[in-house]
């Protein structure tokens, strides 16, 4: 938990965070609304005895009562899916509609991308793309167990990603679950502390801030694109949502989340940031009993 101390100054209520953050993590999983409604993927849990708790923030988000959310009859037949539920706050608040061209960028094992296709009623087109191919099969196999057929697989670095092998040239909407530190994944993995270091939060902001650059670029003037991360180093967060809006053409905007969270911080390390990135959330274990993440909304302006 050492590293964790650089956020003294920043969380409300630090040694309930750092309770929060020793405790496990429970359960949950997602209501995929192109096989079932709510109602019908809890009949399918209470005729199995499992019991369930919906999210009050998103009645579609179940807390479960079992150690294996898996190795339900639900899950097997794709009427849910295992999601942390945090995990499930960026597709929500990225807001796809229907017909819409949504890129999720770093979209494997799938579960936001298959539940943006599901906000979508599974109409228009989500390119799923990650540039680790040993995990597209886990992306592929949940895309089929989910029903989710309005996705298009690619395995490619989005740092540099070309839309020339479309018929279009830009997206309505994009989706930057950055790969990270994931501090915030320590109630769930113990060990995700272990290799930590300010250089690798250096490496891998490098990486973050390439990633959201190119998603900015490739969606279109007036599109949505929400940029989420797993961990609390505002170096990888506000820092890399600032690089970016000084390098592109883009604004933070505000968005209505029913989760307790705490506002983007405007100033780090000695470092300032817009004002606008207070319009960011940062949700900490303590404040809702799950992991931690980080959450902007960005429009583009040009």
């Amino acid at each position: 938990m050492e590293p964790l101390e650089r956020y003294r100054p920043i969380v409300d209520d630090f040694e309930a965070f750092l309770a929060a953050c020793e405790r496990p993590l429970g359960n949950a999983v997602r209501v995929n609304a192109i096989k079932a409604s709510v109602d019908r993927a809890t009949s399918a849990l209470e005729e199995e005895g499992v019991g369930y708790e919906k999210a009050d923030w998103n009645p579609r988000v179940l807390r479960l009562e079992t150690d294996s959310p898996g190795s339900t009859w639900s899950s097997f037949h794709g009427f849910t899916h295992g999601q942390e539920e945090v995990s499930a706050v960026p597709a929500t608040v990225l807001e796809p509609e229907p017909g819409e061209r949504v890129w999720d960028c770093c979209a494997a094992p799938g579960g936001k991308a298959t539940q943006l296709a599901a906000l979508m009623g599974d109409r228009g087109t989500v390119v799923a793309n990650d540039s680790n191919l040993g995990r597209i099969s886990a992306l592929r196999f949940n895309a089929e167990r989910l029903g989710a057929t309005s996705l298009a697989v690619t395995n490619d670095d989005a740092r540099n990603y070309s839309l020339e092998r479309f018929d279009f040239d830009e997206f309505d909407r994009t989706l930057v679950d950055a790969p990270c530190s994931c501090e915030g994944t320590i109630r769930k993995n113990p060990d995700a502390l272990d290799g930590w270091s300010e250089g690798y939060l250096d490496e891998v902001s490098g990486i973050q801030k390439g990633i959201l650059g190119r998603a900015v670029q490739a969606t279109r003037e007036g599109g949505t694109v929400v940029y989420s991360t797993c961990t609390f180093a505002p170096e990888e967060n506000e820092a890399v949502v600032q690089h970016v809006l000084e390098e592109e053409d883009c604004r933070v905007v505000d968005f209505d989340l029913d989760l307790e969270h705490s506002p983007g911080l405007t100033e780090w390390g000695g470092e300032e940031y817009d004002d606008e990135l207070e319009q960011a959330a940062r949700i900490y274990p303590h404040q809702n009993d799950t992991g931690g993440f980080f959450v902007a909304k960005m429009e583009v302006t040009g």
